[in-house]
């Protein structure tokens, strides 16, 4: 079946119908479904052409699916997009990588061995302000997030608006992990002062510098850089919390919800088709010049497994043996999953919506998720069947 434009657009493809030459994609997504989450969208361009496909449900007590195009919070992916906007301004001579970031952001105090490059890599040390758990299990908590405490606190403060100075100045008030560029740890903060680098330099708001190099340009009309707006553009799914509440538990919907909590750590929202676009253009060359692309797919070591990290990119290694560029994002309720093979030609990118709480009951359902799209994409016909995709 050929997918239109216009059906994309619309978000209102049905599922089924987009699923009928790919089944294996669209029972891994019902498969994903039955795992506990509400609804997962997904979208595969390979060898085979484009396709969409959604399971599940588009809110609670609903039948309808969610939508094969919805508007969605990205969560982390936000990254890739700053890091992008850091590495044409580097490009365009505003910035230099080996810079101490304090040169351009002398206000706060910095250390001056964190470089711009340091932030985009997180070795800076710096201290995430929405918390920080260590090696030896120790919690050190930020501002109130949602999986602090009972959530409580999130949730009554989910309309609260944070400045990105007030999340940095906090962050600056506690400890570093490490010295500069002497460990890796993932931090919000270190993205935050890159929005904070960018704006400064160019005089312009991280919104008007995105729009300007990436969205304008790749004519991505369903991505949003909110600031602190609430609001979402439909159509979407919905996401909820379950918190505790006068020794109740209470599930509200928090589709809402004001994102500066975050800032550019994980803030932007956009849609499936938006982030193949994106993410295609980026690893095929078409938003920076081949030097710094390279720079940014550089891998630098993390102690995760088969899991290293660029410049506001994973570089993660498949079951299967192959690399494949990606970002994730996972934010309170739902989460976003962007991946593509080194050339830009095979990309998968994918909406996963649940019901969350503090304890991140989905925890173990997630990364099953995840890797299970990843093998049926990237491991389907080139596993090694010394190696099989599991």
């Amino acid at each position: 079946m050929t997918i239109t434009r216009s059906d994309q657009d619309k978000g209102t493809l049905p599922a089924a119908a987009a699923g009928q030459d790919r089944p294996e994609l669209h029972k891994a997504i019902e498969e994903i479904v039955e795992s506990g989450f509400l609804g997962v969208s997904l979208r595969v361009h390979d060898e085979r052409g484009e396709w969409v496909g959604s399971a599940g449900v588009a809110e609670l007590g609903g039948t309808a699916k969610p939508p094969v195009n919805g508007h969605a919070r990205i969560g982390s992916n936000t990254k890739t997009f700053t890091a992008t906007l850091v590495l044409q301004l580097v490009a365009e001579g505003k910035l230099e990588l080996d810079t101490s970031a304090a040169d351009y952001l002398p206000e706060f105090g910095l250390d001056r061995r964190i470089t711009v490059r340091m932030l985009l890599q997180h070795t800076s040390g710096l201290f995430n302000f929405t918390g920080e758990v260590y090696d030896d299990g120790t919690i050190v908590h930020g501002i109130p997030v949602p999986y602090s405490t009972t959530g409580k606190e999130w949730v009554d403060n989910r309309f609260h608006t944070y400045r990105p100075e007030e999340l940095v100045r906090l962050a600056l008030s506690k400890p570093a992990r490490f010295e500069p560029g002497t460990g890796w740890s993932y931090a919000n903060t270190n993205y935050v002062l890159a929005r904070l680098l960018i704006e400064k330099v160019t005089g312009r708001s991280l919104a008007e510098e995105m729009q300007r190099l990436i969205l304008g340009p790749l004519g991505l009309s369903g991505t949003v850089v909110p600031d602190a707006s609430p609001e979402i553009p439909a159509p979407h799914a919905h996401i909820y919390y379950r918190h505790e509440e006068d020794g109740q538990h209470k599930t509200i919907d928090i589709t809402r919800y004001n994102p500066s909590w975050v800032s550019t750590g994980g803030d932007m929202i956009s849609t499936t088709r938006d982030l193949h676009t994106f993410i295609s253009a980026l690893v095929g060359g078409k938003l920076l010049p081949a030097a710094l692309l390279a720079e940014m797919c550089t891998p630098h070591a993390t102690g995760i497994p088969n899991m290293d990290y660029g410049l506001g990119v994973f570089v993660q290694k498949t079951d299967c043996g192959g690399t494949v560029i990606t970002h994730n994002g996972g934010n309170v309720g739902s989460a976003t999953l962007m991946y593509s093979t080194p050339d830009g030609i095979k990309t998968l990118t994918a909406v996963l919506n649940w019901v969350d709480d503090a304890a991140m009951s989905i925890a173990t359902a997630f990364p099953n998720a995840q890797q299970k799209l990843v093998n049926k994409v990237f491991c389907g016909k080139q596993a090694d069947p010394a190696r099989p995709a599991h």
